[in-house]
């Protein structure tokens, strides 16, 4: 196991966020509890999530359930959460489990993707932590922990695959489920992208960005994050707490790392 999956999990059995659909130690969670989950946190806050994943589980404790009821009664109990989409496509999935997979969800990613409103992130997600495949899930906060541990400075759209690649080459050997749930809440609760709590952060003497701050002479308020190239506009939250900015505004650095503004230490 290489020594940054080892430090992400030793931080996750201490620090990982205890939430309705994740169970802890040797037991697996129930797929269908993580499925609804990360169709719920799709561009959804953990806190706003919460109250509506235990009302769903509550009305419709298994997929076979959900699968039965009426689409209006699933749109009825999904308003408020937004983005409509998900809940005729929550349906539509669970209809299409029970009928083609017999209610039960499929194991890998290509499977996963093949099923109405799951894409690249979430199936992936599924399958590490309802199956504990070797995936590894990258969202904004997987991709700002990337950047800045390796500093990483290709701009996005086109560090996609770059951040990717490095969050693949993160992997362990075991634990794929922890693993990829740590970086999610190591991204949501530590590195974020305004005023992260790098004294805290298992990789702080690891990281390369935070290496590179320390040795220029600017003010504390250095963010590093690899520059977006996409136009700018206001961003929903990302599915597990923060989400990547649009871009950064303040001036340039003396470096290839985009500056926020002045402030704390990484504050964006």
């Amino acid at each position: 196991m290489s020594e940054i999956s080892q430090r992400l999990l030793d931080w996750y059995d201490v620090h990982g966020r205890t939430l309705p659909w994740r169970v802890r130690g040797r037991r697996r969670p129930d797929p269908y509890r993580v499925w609804l989950s990360e169709i719920m946190l799709q561009q959804t806050t953990v806190a706003a999530v919460v109250p509506y994943f235990e009302k769903f589980v509550a009305a419709w404790p298994t997929v076979a359930a959900l699968a039965r009821t009426e689409l209006d009664a699933v749109l009825t109990a999904w308003a408020g959460l937004g983005y409509y989409s998900r809940a005729r496509n929550l349906h539509a999935c669970a209809r299409l489990v029970v009928e083609r997979h017999d209610g039960a969800f499929p194991r890998d990613v290509a499977a996963l993707r093949a099923l109405p409103g799951i894409g690249p992130y979430t199936a992936a997600a599924i399958a590490a932590i309802a199956f504990d495949a070797r995936a590894a899930p990258v969202d904004g906060n997987v991709e700002r922990v990337m950047a800045r541990l390796h500093a990483v400075t290709i701009p996005l759209p086109k560090a996609k695959k770059r951040l990717t690649a490095l969050a693949e080459a993160c992997l362990p050997e075991a634990r794929f489920g922890d693993h990829a749930q740590a970086m999610m809440d190591l991204g949501a609760t530590v590195c974020t992208p305004r005023q992260p709590k790098c004294p805290v952060c298992p990789f702080a003497d690891l990281c390369r960005a935070r290496s590179a701050h320390s040795r220029i002479s600017v003010a504390p308020g250095l963010a590093v994050w690899p520059r977006n190239c996409r136009r700018k506009r206001r961003r929903n939250p990302g599915p597990h707490g923060a989400a990547p900015r649009s871009g950064w505004k303040g001036p340039a650095a003396p470096s290839c790392f985009a500056a926020g503004r002045s402030g704390d230490c990484w504050a964006g």
